[in-house]
């Protein structure tokens, strides 16, 4: 295990997230060296260990959990509790005082039917860092709405941005708001910890998916606010600079991603193409402007070549650019590779399971892959021992009655 320090050393969080944002969020910070206790239903677990296939499979042959489930959950220890019974609700609040996070998403008001909420935790931990992770906040119209990323990139606008111009809106293949919302929820958690640091104070976080795609709609989102007009779908083009798009090649294609009027010379020289003369072409708001006769001047040049020597002739020119891989052929990319973006752990039964890697890299306290993903409620009986002084006779009390 690698033992160099953690930037969230000391750290407790109390998990009752599940599916993707919150889990999402609490292993980053699981990842950053928090101790992070997964709260789950005893005999069910996250909705996520069943969303497959693929499964894996212990070296038994028996099959284990989804591969969703391990993409949000390492660097956690499982605790099965059914809080929805008062002894499971009872827990809960016992371990509450000993963690400095709490995250939750419920509906909106889901918890306090179980004595949950912010208000009932804060009175037992006045410095708990608390985040509610809903669809649509705490407050406004449509607090009480479930919400899932599908609808919410619908309604958020940005499945009217993705897509062919004349085909249907397009959502993202990856859950971008569930995961956006993750995110902005690891930053939230830590500026609260920091002022619960300086203060004994502590704070509800009240993170939206919604709100979360709303503001990751950027500069598109940005352009409508600025212009009054209504972004349009461009398919694989930018709205805001040109050529920025997928190209076809002699036998694929490539990505031409050129950010400024110098690399678009550089791509001219190095394509054999005068269009940097052209006045229509020769600034970015130009080439926007006259967008599909550029699309069709560059677009009737790259077919004329091989992917393999369009890269090597515009890498070797600077002008940005990439092939469009598939997932075995980013896997084997030699830079992925050398990143270490890939790593192998073991689970239980000495089941071997290869995760994507945390991406962020600090010199002093780096992200550590200590813990692999969870067997469900594997750590029940340790955590309560540890950190309420259960003994063997409440543990087997509790078992009885199905509260863990």
């Amino acid at each position: 295990m690698n033992t160099s320090p953690t930037a969230l050393a000391g750290v407790r969080v109390l998990d009752l997230s599940r599916v993707l944002a919150g889990p999402w969020a609490t292993q980053i910070l699981g990842d950053l060296g928090a101790d992070v206790i997964k709260v789950e239903k005893p005999g069910a677990g996250d909705d996520t260990r069943s969303w497959g296939p693929p499964f894996t499979t212990t070296p038994n042959g028996e099959r284990g959990d989804a591969a969703y489930y391990l993409a949000a959950n390492r660097n956690k220890r499982s605790v099965a509790i059914d809080f929805a019974k008062p002894e499971g609700a009872a827990l809960i609040k016992r371990l509450a005082p000993q963690c400095q996070v709490f995250v939750e998403n419920f509906k909106t008001g889901g918890v306090k039917r179980y004595g949950l909420d912010y208000e009932s935790i804060a009175a037992l931990n006045p410095a708990i860092v608390y985040c509610s992770i809903t669809g649509f906040g705490q407050t406004g119209p449509y607090a009480k709405r479930p919400g899932y990323d599908y609808m919410i990139q619908a309604m958020g606008g940005l499945m009217s941005l993705t897509g062919e111009p004349d085909g249907e809106p397009m959502k993202s293949a990856v859950a971008v708001a569930d995961l956006f919302t993750g995110m902005y929820a690891v930053t939230a958690i830590l500026a609260a910890l920091r002022h619960a640091e300086r203060t004994g104070e502590g704070q509800h976080l009240d993170i939206s998916l919604l709100d979360c795609q709303i503001a990751m709609l950027a500069n598109l989102g940005m352009n409508y606010l600025v212009s009054g007009e209504e972004p349009k779908r461009l398919g694989n083009a930018h709205a805001s600079i040109a050529p920025y798009q997928v190209f076809a090649t002699a036998d694929g294609h490539v990505v031409l991603a050129v950010g400024n009027d110098g690399q678009f010379h550089d791509f001219c020289v190095a394509a054999g193409l005068t269009l940097a003369d052209d006045p229509r072409f020769a600034h970015n708001a130009a080439r926007v402007a006259n967008r599909l006769a550029l699309t069709d001047a560059i677009g009737a040049a790259m077919r004329q070549r091989p992917t393999a020597e369009w890269m090597g002739a515009l890498e070797a020119a600077g002008v940005p650019c990439g092939p469009i891989n598939t997932l075995p052929q980013v896997f084997a990319d030699p830079h992925v590779i050398a990143r270490q973006a890939v790593h192998t752990m073991t689970r239980e039964k000495g089941a071997e399971v290869r995760l994507t890697a945390n991406p962020i890299r600090m010199s002093k306290t780096p992200p550590r892959a200590d813990h692999a993903p969870p067997a469900l409620g594997a750590d029940t009986d340790a955590i309560l021992a540890t950190l309420l002084n259960a003994d063997e006779m409440e543990l087997r009390a509790l078992r009885e009655t199905g509260v863990i």
